[in-house]
């Protein structure tokens, strides 16, 4: 046959598949094409670019110098902003109805290993810091998996690791913020220093300022994670069995994949410098299965074991997947043949994800699938595993405790005492009947309130604002936003974030 005719017929065999099927159908359930075909070699190469130019930046310790010129351009952008008549709100995203202010901070400025901090860029990620600190025997003591994740993007919104039921989220391991202001000044903030502004700055979601660097705590690494892997069935025996482990200082890392509402696996891990050479696993490489599905099959056997994991890939144990997400994108990414063919390539960067999805996509998966974190006080997990299981059925449930200390700010324990929480994590296709996305989720988010529980701002939110005020305190944020002339700057966190806010 000739080759143009055999092009041409399957150009219409897949033109009337998609007729069958329809097109949101197809654009939902075989992204994977373009995914495949296009995102996959393009994250490679800003992979490589971005990694090629850190190392020579730092090795030139030409941050610093630079860094300095960024701010001071960052100041003349807001200045002209004001000068112009500030007219529309600033904001480093993409809304149309925003002056966006070009930031180009991307850098790790300094190790102090005297001080036990580093001082980064907003838009460092994760994968850059731990490759930098865990190469020179340092790691953060709260370090959020995935690699794309921003420094910027985890002070302004949150961040939580295995590690936050002894070190807190993300925001209680930094010491200092730097930010440059409505009026166009640099300010540095601490505990100390300027209090109100650095205990306002999380969660407010680049509604005070723009952050310019920070400062974070640093503790010394070790080789391995020494993971423990426990099957435990029973809803009852689950709550009973993570709420006791979170509150084991001695477990460095605590863990839970809930795989149904009576299965999961609870996981505890120390770090450590020794390892027995039989129950070693280098989960990180690109060839191995996807650590949701590995740790399932702990599940399937019944049974407890250990095994002991190189540091960093323990960090970024579910990048590779995207926790699950990737197993929705690519069905089958976790084939052994496409893992050892085109593993190495994946994930797809989550911002190119975002980028090239368009509104048919995010429409549809705003109705047919759920990504929510719900952080919740652990007295409550049996109720909350119950409501998740009633109102979204989604599965596997990632469960990870942090300590919510008792200091001012958007979030915190109802009492004045430091308190235990557990985020649950939902990401993926809802299974519960009649689903509808605002309905189920506003049902959850008023469980979440009433529990005096909080929800990740990156997520679909669909309180109303008197609904969003009642679950954060904005007590402190909204003086602020007063005194440092925030209001005529930068949108109200609510109205950037909030669905609601936009209709």
């Amino acid at each position: 046959m000739d080759p143009l005719l055999y092009l041409a017929l399957l150009v219409v065999l897949f033109l009337l598949w998609i007729k069958v099927k329809g097109l949101d159908y197809v654009i939902i359930h075989q992204r994977w094409i373009f995914v495949c075909l296009f995102l996959l070699p393009l994250s490679v190469i800003f992979d490589v670019y971005y990694y090629v130019r850190a190392w020579i930046i730092f090795k030139m310790c030409s941050a610093p110098k630079l860094h300095d010129q960024r701010v001071r351009d960052i100041q003349r952008q807001v200045r002209e902003w004001k000068k112009e008549g500030g007219k529309k709100h600033m904001c480093t995203g993409r809304p149309g109805w925003l002056t966006n202010i070009m930031i180009n901070m991307m850098d790790i400025l300094q190790v102090d290993t005297k001080r036990q901090v580093v001082r980064v860029e907003p838009l460092a990620n994760m994968g850059q810091v731990t490759a930098l600190l865990n190469s020179i025997g340092w790691t953060l003591p709260v370090l959020p998996e995935l690699d794309d994740l921003t420094v910027g993007g985890l002070v302004m919104g949150t961040g939580i690791e295995s590690s936050s039921h002894i070190y807190g989220l993300f925001q209680h391991i930094c010491v200092a913020y730097e930010l440059v202001l409505a009026d166009g000044s640099l300010v540095r903030c601490t505990e100390k220093e300027n209090s109100d502004l650095f205990y306002s700055v999380p969660w407010s979601c680049g509604t005070l300022g723009f952050l310019v660097a920070a400062e974070i705590r640093i503790i010394p690494a070790r080789k391995w994670v020494k993971l423990r892997y426990k099957a435990v069935r029973g809803l009852d025996n689950i709550c009973k069995t993570f709420s006791e482990e979170s509150a084991n200082k001695e477990n460095q890392f605590v863990e839970g994949l809930q795989y149904s509402l009576d299965e999961a696996v609870i996981m505890t891990g120390t770090m450590t410098d020794d390892a027995e050479p039989d129950k070693i696993n280098r989960i990180g490489y690109y060839y191995k299965p996807w650590f949701f599905k590995h740790v399932e099959q702990y599940l399937k056997d019944d049974r407890v074991a250990v095994e002991y994991i190189p540091l960093r890939h323990y960090y970024h144990r579910h990048t590779r997947s995207i926790f699950w997400e990737l197993q929705d994108i690519i069905p089958f990414g976790n084939n052994p043949l496409f893992r050892y063919v085109f593993g190495w390539m994946v994930p797809p960067k989550i911002s190119l994800l975002k980028l090239t999805q368009g509104e048919t996509i995010r429409r549809l998966y705003e109705q047919h699938h759920v990504v929510q974190d719900m952080l919740v006080p652990m007295k409550n997990i049996k109720m909350a595993l119950t409501r998740f299981h009633q109102d979204i059925h989604v599965y596997p449930l990632w469960l990870c405790p942090f300590i919510l200390p008792s200091q001012p700010g958007m979030v915190h324990p109802k009492g004045n005492e430091d308190e235990l929480y557990v985020d649950i994590g939902a990401y993926g296709e809802p299974k519960v009947k009649h689903f509808e996305a605002q309905a189920s989720t506003r049902q959850l988010e008023k469980f979440v309130r009433d529990v005096h529980g909080f929800q990740m701002l990156y997520a679909d939110v669909y309180m109303e604002r008197p609904e969003f005020w009642e679950m954060f305190d904005g007590t402190l944020y909204h003086k602020l936003r007063k005194e440092l002339g925030c209001e005529e700057a930068f949108p109200e966190v609510y109205d950037k974030i909030c669905k609601a806010a936009r209709h």
